[in-house]
């Protein structure tokens, strides 16, 4: 039954209140013991053979017949005015067939704002062609003063990047401001204060696969291959800037080379691609160079965050004050939460942070890989060593001194926590406790720690549908994608698991809006706990009707059977009396389908991921280079994954 209600949605680390309309799960979770045939096995991706061959089909392998390449031409200066475009030549030139400036969609600009910013695009009978055509188009710039550093861009009388913000300076938003308690009485309470101000560097995602898309329009009716995180988020973008219907916007994404965060959201690439096929009515396809990749589709921002610890002799924290400069790149809102992990890592009484969000001239900063909190945790981390050190305090002894209990911003207790036993696993695997640092001599040997914290709950809406084949065989549809990361195999052994059947009898397919239901898009750690509740409730009402049909042809009560392995068994005893496939093929082509839904988050509890890092390592104090040695990582449940040794 569906129904409304309001929630806390946690997406890339920031909590927004909703009104969701949720289906309630009514499945209660696997027992701890009960033992597990799919779930929690290693076993062959699904699609490996498809990967390995070579037969998988990404949006660059997309060829369609009278297919024209498309490309784009960006500006060389970090901030330039667009005095005129010369499109001549490149129009003159025999095959090609389509050229877009800022005069034919506000998707190009005659404000350059970053190096790499769209100006104009070219669709062409082949590559060759393509590049002749852009070299010929003719640009004639006035180059703008430019500011990139983030702190410089909110010093008075830095340049403005947009003349017209109203929010003061080059904020791209307001400040965002937490407090809970008295920070100053926090600070005067303090044996002991350390403060120290920590950046990190712009990275880019550079994924095996750029940027990309192929689109074609049939009548009115649009499909694009495109390489994203979010298929039901691209339909709706592009239905959007087209003014057209979702209904008539197809997005389909097989297969992709890799996301971590920069395919998130609609590229200026795949809206340019329709449209050049809108006005070709030809296909289109675009995909980035890996130069274009790097200057245009997003990156994770520099940020400068400055820490202020204080703290008692024994170690408890009584202050932490911090505040982080972060940036959008020279256009957008969105800033991430750098200062997350300073307000709920640590049991601390009092905690102050500001965030700020500012334009610079760079091009997009996108989500990549816990966007903001590792930001956060390194400037955090950083600073809980260097007051360990001030201590003259064991760092893990100091962590476990100021272990957190519960959620202290949402004012709730976790649904689980186990990072205490993450702490004792990898300090054993590790030989924390043993360790010796600061060994004399040109190199140097240290172990270091560091801990995490991270959402990863999942939310709704996300669906699945499964139907039977009259041979036992199952398809199941979800609207997910998968980064690389598996999420095709996770959801067969979900699958199975739920149906008492073989991995092998089931058939998945995702990454289409029109073949499969909707879900949530493939980031902030969400794929798994969100779709996999959807694909067990469609699993289970499968199931459930599979049961039903076995008791009508053996006279029985469907609540005393089950399926184990393939076969209709009678609870307790497991006698077989049945196979799936008979009772499927009895049903048909009458066709039993389910459907299910993700179901509402907890509201009494505050789902989060906990984990630890340990680090051996050691640096050449002549020439300064640093050698990893050993790595240990635990996660929320204590286990060990994958120690390795360099």
């Amino acid at each position: 039954m569906a129904i409304i209600r309001k929630q806390q949605v946690e997406v890339e680390g920031r909590w927004h209140e909703e009104e969701v309309i949720v289906e309630q799960d009514d499945l209660s979770p696997w027992a701890d013991k009960r033992p597990m045939t799919n779930v929690g096995r290693g076993r062959p991706r699904t699609d490996a053979d498809a990967r390995v061959t070579g037969t998988a089909k990404y949006t660059y392998d997309v060829a369609l017949p009278g297919m024209l390449w498309a490309g784009i031409l960006h500006s060389p200066h970090p901030h330039a005015r667009v005095k005129s475009i010369d499109t001549t030549r490149a129009a003159a030139l025999p095959g090609v067939r389509c050229i877009l400036t800022h005069d034919d969609t506000p998707l190009l600009t005659d404000v350059a704002r970053f190096h790499g910013e769209e100006i104009a695009a070219v669709a062409a009978e082949s590559e060759a062609i393509l590049a002749d055509a852009l070299d010929l188009l003719s640009v004639e710039y006035e180059k703008l003063p430019f500011v990139v550093d983030p702190v410089a861009a909110l010093a008075e009388g830095a340049v403005q990047i947009h003349p017209e913000n109203d929010r003061g300076g080059n904020r791209a938003a307001p400040p965002t401001e937490y407090c809970r308690g008295d920070v100053e009485r926090g600070f005067s309470e303090a044996d002991v204060v350390v403060e120290a101000r920590y950046r990190t560097s712009a990275a880019v995602h550079n994924s095996l696969e750029p940027h990309g898309s192929v689109a074609m329009w049939e009548n009115d009716l649009l499909t694009v291959w495109d390489t994203t995180q979010h298929i039901f988020g691209i339909r709706a973008e592009l239905a959007e800037k087209l003014s057209i219907p979702l209904n008539k916007v197809r997005v389909i994404s097989q297969y992709m080379g890799g996301g971590f965060g920069a395919k998130n959201d609609l590229s200026k690439a795949t809206a340019l691609a329709a449209i050049m096929a809108r006005n070709t009515r030809r296909p289109v396809k675009l995909m980035l160079t890996r130069e274009q990749e790097n200057l245009s589709s997003g990156h994770r921002p520099p940020a400068v965050v400055d820490v202020e610890l204080g703290a008692r002799k024994d170690g408890t924290l009584t202050a932490i004050r911090a505040r982080s400069i972060t940036t959008s790149g020279a256009y957008g809102n969105y800033g991430f939460s750098v200062c997350g992990p300073m307000q709920d890592l640590y049991r601390c009484e009092n905690v102050q942070t500001v965030q700020e969000n500012v334009f610079i001239n760079t091009g997009p900063s996108c989500a990549f890989r816990a966007p903001g909190f590792s930001e956060g945790a390194f400037a955090l981390e950083s600073a809980m060593d260097e007051l360990a050190d001030t201590l003259g305090m064991d760092p893990l002894e100091l962590r476990l001194a100021n272990y957190a209990e519960s959620n202290q911003v949402r004012q709730m207790p976790y649904s689980a926590k186990h990072l205490r036993e993450s702490y004792r696993s990898g300090a054993d695997a590790i030989g924390w406790h043993e360790r010796s640092n600061g060994s004399e001599g040109r190199l140097r040997r240290g172990i270091g720690m560091a801990s995490q914290i991270w959402g990863g709950g999942g939310a709704p809406p996300s669906y699945a549908t499964m139907r039977v084949n009259a041979d036992g065989t199952f398809d199941l549809a979800t609207g997910t994608q998968d980064l690389g990361t598996g999420t095709k195999t996770v959801m067969t052994q979900v699958a199975a698991e739920e149906l008492g059947v073989a991995e092998e009898k089931i058939r998945i397919t995702i990454g289409d809006t029109l073949a499969c239901p909707y879900s949530l898009l493939s980031a902030g750690s969400l794929t798994v706990p969100s779709v996999s509740p959807a694909v067990r409730n469609a699993a289970s009402e499968v199931k459930r009707q599979l049961l039903d049909l076995a008791a009508a042809m053996l006279d029985s009560d469907a609540a005393q059977l089950d399926i184990r392995n393939g076969e209709v068994v009678a609870c307790p005893g497991g006698e077989r009396k049945l196979t799936v496939d008979e009772v499927a093929a009895k049903a048909g082509n009458y066709m039993i389908i389910g459907k299910g839904a993700r179901g509402p988050n907890p509201t009494d509890s505050s789902v989060n991921t906990f984990g630890v890092q340990f680090a051996e390592v050691e640096v050449d104090i002549g020439t300064g280079e640093v050698r990893v040695l050993r790595v240990v990582a635990a996660h929320e449940f204590g286990r060990v994954l994958n120690p390795l040794t360099l």
